[in-house]
């Protein structure tokens, strides 16, 4: 078993090093627009209200548990969960992968031209042997237009990168992937949010020892309480009303979150 069910979500449970070999495999094997997710509480609330993420969460090929509630939730259900895997964690890993190949190319789509300007930099010191062959920062907007939908699509199949990394936010970016993916010319997609933000340096991630106390969240809501605070103190309760109910046999219809 490569999952366990917590929401009706199938969410990875085999750790950091067997999703990153995973992904790695849908590359050399040059399978087509494979993606990756993140799953967190208050993504998997959102999505149980929303059917299109809902569609792109379940249909991911790799939905990390990206949260420290996604590791209480599997040993209130006493599932197997041996680790949290952070988006930040696998973009590392797997870039650390691919930088052991040769002439793998990474595409960046998302954030703001000068975010994107630090990270390749960054990526190409810290992974000489991959090649950036693109980035796009796509319209500040709530949705997309089917022109700038396919103004991005051409952007990233002119170049023909084997990993698209897709840094919108959540749900925005899984929608995206999850509308667009059969158009892409590209072996792997990741979606990693603020992975952008952090890795770039244009916002500073917690210290490890808090990260490894599962208290990543506490900084960040600290620094953006206005757009964080629903996420800690909505999502979450219910996050975990949600689980109780199905530790207690209740069935997926009437675990919805209304």
């Amino acid at each position: 078993m490569n999952a366990v069910n917590i929401l009706g979500f199938q969410i990875s449970n085999i750790g950091l090093m067997h999703d990153t070999h995973i992904a790695m495999d849908f590359i050399l094997k040059n399978q087509k627009s494979k993606y990756m997710a993140c799953a967190n509480p208050h993504s998997l609330v959102q999505s149980l209200t929303d059917g299109l993420f809902n569609k792109a969460l379940n249909n991911a090929d790799i939905l990390l548990p990206d949260g420290t509630g996604i590791l209480l939730a599997a040993k209130v259900l006493k599932l197997h969960m041996p680790e949290r895997v952070a988006g930040n964690d696998f973009f590392i890993a797997l870039n650390n992968l691919c930088n052991q190949q040769d002439n793998i190319k990474i595409f960046f789509l998302g954030s703001t031209d000068e975010v994107l300007r630090s990270l390749v930099a960054r990526v190409n010191q810290d992974f000489p042997q991959v090649e950036v062959c693109g980035t796009y920062s796509p319209p500040f907007k709530s949705e997309f237009s089917n022109q700038d939908d396919l103004a991005m699509v051409e952007a990233i199949n002119t170049v023909q990168p084997h990993v698209l990394w897709v840094g919108m936010t959540a749900p925005k970016q899984e929608k995206w992937i999850y509308q667009n993916k059969d158009k892409l010319n590209v072996n792997f997609i990741g979606a990693i949010g603020a992975v952008f933000d952090f890795y770039s340096g244009s916002k500073k991630r917690a210290p490890e020892w808090v990260c490894k106390l599962g208290l990543e969240w506490l900084p960040r809501l600290l620094r953006e309480p206005g757009r964080l605070w629903r996420r800690n103190f909505v999502s979450t309760p219910l996050f975990l009303l949600a689980v109780f109910k199905q530790k207690l046999g209740y069935s997926l219809t009437s675990i919805l979150i209304h």
